[in-house]
């Protein structure tokens, strides 16, 4: 599994950090200092790289999060059928499919950019 360990306040917006086992973009970051005895707390709003569901995360700032490693890839549109499109990633000439993006028009032999995480991809 790629991740890495980091403190909650080397965290910023738009970086990443698995929040209920999944892993999120950050939205929204703030810090806050309770009391006299108290430790500071960071609040992180997220929202999932792939599935887009909301979520947020309360932790004192010098408590321990994974951080997923997600890997950013070229790719090539080889086939586009129905509402399936085939790549091929540039770097290891795997070919895989994935579902059409609705908001991405899409067409054969187009270069594309993909979010690449355990076997979860995303086109961005």
């Amino acid at each position: 599994m790629p991740r890495q360990q980091t403190q909650v306040r080397e965290l910023d917006e738009g970086s990443y950090v698995n929040v209920d086992d999944t892993p999120c973009k950050i939205t929204s970051y703030s810090t806050a200092k309770p009391g006299k005895h108290g430790s500071a707390k960071a609040r992180i709003d997220a929202k999932g790289v792939f599935d887009g569901q909301k979520r947020s995360l309360s932790q004192p700032v010098d408590a321990k999060v994974w951080v997923p490693i997600i890997e950013r890839k070229q790719g090539q549109v080889v086939n586009v059928e129905n509402d399936e499109v085939q790549i091929m990633d540039l770097d290891t000439y795997d070919t895989f499919v994935m579902r059409d993006p609705e908001d991405v028009d899409l067409e054969p032999d187009d270069q594309i950019e993909f979010l690449d995480y355990e076997g979860q991809r995303k086109i961005v």
